[in-house]
């Protein structure tokens, strides 16, 4: 009931500064905060706000980045990849706010998903199944948390929550490719939230100094 909180300016959502997720074996730390909007008929609609969570001792693995600024690191590549290369836990946190369905939820992921994998595997294809199969036909109501939590590099757990933390996984999506072009949703050249990466980047110039 004492956690301590930090407020994504844009959304006013509340992320706590550390949290425990399911099969995580550490407690995580906030990293940065950011919202993605949609853009219909010209008007801007925000849909959610998302906080990166990493292991705290992730630190000690980019020590090739100390003493870099946010702006560097935020164009770093090769830095983002190392960061999710890492098989350090990080989870993305994501917080609805507004109603959504939750087909609708997984055609606007998977748009961003698919042009990333160019030839994807029979592996790619499950996966990317099992992960469509978590919303279809789930109404995705506003304040439902959905969190994207990658123990390793090759595995990645999803849970849904419509009321605080969850308490088990929902899925368990066992392929590379879907991980890593979900990390470059994100984090890679043209982020789906433009503020998270570069508030991703303001923390990780923070813990690199």
């Amino acid at each position: 009931g004492t956690a301590d909180y930090t407020e994504e300016p844009a959304t006013k959502v509340k992320f706590r500064t550390s949290l425990s997720v399911p099969d995580c074996s550490t407690s995580l730390s906030l990293l940065g905060t950011g919202y993605r909007e949609k853009v219909f008929a010209i008007i801007g609609v925000k849909v959610y706000a998302a906080g990166l969570y990493v292991n705290p001792s992730i630190s000690s693995k980019l020590d090739a980045w100390k003493e870099r600024s946010a702006a560097q690191i935020q164009v770093d590549m090769p830095l983002f990849k190392s960061f999710f290369e890492d098989p350090m836990e990080k989870s993305l946190q994501i917080v609805l706010v507004r109603d959504v369905d939750g087909k609708t939820f997984w055609d606007a992921l998977d748009e961003a998903i698919s042009p990333r994998i160019k030839a994807p595997t029979p592996v790619d294809e499950s996966a990317l199944s099992t992960f469509r199969g978590i919303f279809q036909g789930r109404p995705l109501n506003k304040g439902t948390s959905i969190f994207l939590t990658w123990p390793h590099p090759s595995k990645m757990l999803v849970a849904v929550s419509s009321d605080g933390l969850p308490t088990s996984t929902d899925a368990t999506i066992e392929s590379p490719n879907v991980g890593s072009a979900l990390f470059d949703v994100f984090f890679g050249d043209a982020p789906v939230s433009p503020s998270l990466k570069t508030s991703v980047a303001t923390g990780l110039a923070t813990i690199l100094k």
